[in-house]
């Protein structure tokens, strides 16, 4: 007779594993950073190695000061959070700042909170924000700062791909202000390939759905929390009376749809949940951009429903089997 091993559940096993999918999504980010070098020149892979070693440190000092152990370092959470937070910045913030700030998400979002999966708030969604306010935000005119890109300063191989088009126009202002001030936005076929002012890695549509399409197909995210956020932002802006298209080709709503809605540790458990998240993002986003102070808002509908995926999850989990509803 056969010995019977009695284990907890789940009992469903998989390959997956952290530093598994965390590969997928390093994957995935090639193609945005590809385009932001091509785009916005050296800078931003420079950035990038300052950011994911300013990360991976800051977890190992972090961790050994703590006696905790250090393993975690090798699964790849810390890179992923320094590359999204430096595609999420601009190509010129300065590389004090970006170490700065890749240390105070990993340290004060993850390791306080616990480490991985604890986190309640998106690490590199932190890190931009720290970013905005040691720079962008005391600058002044922060946009000279903020959106300022290589097609202004003459770089070689920026003005090879732009040709003859004003680059000037280019450098002063996102499509996003630019349509609220009410200026010639750059064509389509320019926003959608990324040729317009903006920050790093969030200005080449094509390259950011091409990341996407390779985490949906290896089933590392799913398609609900993207739809419904870019989808519920589209229709509250045309609603409005605004073109959907600009809205969709401009800003951060892409990029942070596909790389940080869906963060795993941030983002609701249930199909029902994903969704209700996503129109929130989005609804928040849409009014941000229509009422609000600022032409972008992502950051701040992602953080606030961030803080509300506890109660969605709690909301919307379904029920244990053999448990009533009290």
């Amino acid at each position: 007779m056969r010995n019977l091993t009695i284990t907890d559940s789940p009992h469903i096993s998989d390959h997956l594993t952290t530093r598994r999918i965390m590969l997928d999504v390093i994957i995935a980010l090639i193609p945005a950073l590809i385009a932001a070098t091509l785009f916005f020149g050296p800078m931003v892979p420079l950035l990038g190695i300052v950011a994911v070693s300013a990360a991976v440190l800051s977890e190992w000092v972090f961790r050994r000061i703590l006696r905790r152990d250090t393993s975690s370092v090798f699964d790849l959470t810390a890179v992923i959070t320094a590359l999204i937070m430096v595609l999420g910045i601009p190509a010129n913030t300065p590389i004090w700042v970006t170490a700065a700030s890749a240390s105070v998400a990993i340290i004060v979002v993850k390791q306080l909170f616990g480490g991985v999966g604890r986190n309640l708030l998106n690490p590199a969604l932190v890190g931009h924000i720290v970013i905005t306010l040691l720079v962008a935000h005391g600058a002044g005119e922060s946009r000279n700062f903020s959106w300022l890109t290589v097609y202004g300063t003459g770089h070689p191989l920026a003005m090879s791909w732009l040709g003859d088009l004003d680059v000037h126009a280019l450098a002063s202002a996102t499509p996003l202000q630019l349509m609220a001030d009410g200026t010639q936005l750059p064509t389509l076929g320019e926003l959608f390939l990324g040729i317009h002012a903006g920050v790093a890695g969030e200005t080449s549509i094509l390259a950011i759905l091409l990341g996407g399409g390779y985490l949906i197909w290896r089933r590392v995210i799913s398609p609900a929390i993207p739809l419904a956020f870019i989808g519920t932002t589209l229709l509250v802006v045309s609603l409005a009376g605004q073109n959907p298209l600009v809205h969709l080709l401009s800003g951060s709503l892409v990029f942070v749809a596909v790389f940080m809605a869906t963060d795993y540790a941030t983002s609701p458990v249930s199909p029902k949940g994903k969704i209700i998240f996503g129109i929130g993002c989005g609804l928040i986003t849409a009014l941000i951009r229509l009422f609000g102070p600022t032409t972008e808002g992502v950051s701040v509908a992602l953080l606030a429903m961030n803080l509300l995926v506890p109660l969605i999850d709690r909301i919307t989990l379904p029920k244990a089997f053999g448990r009533g509803r009290g």
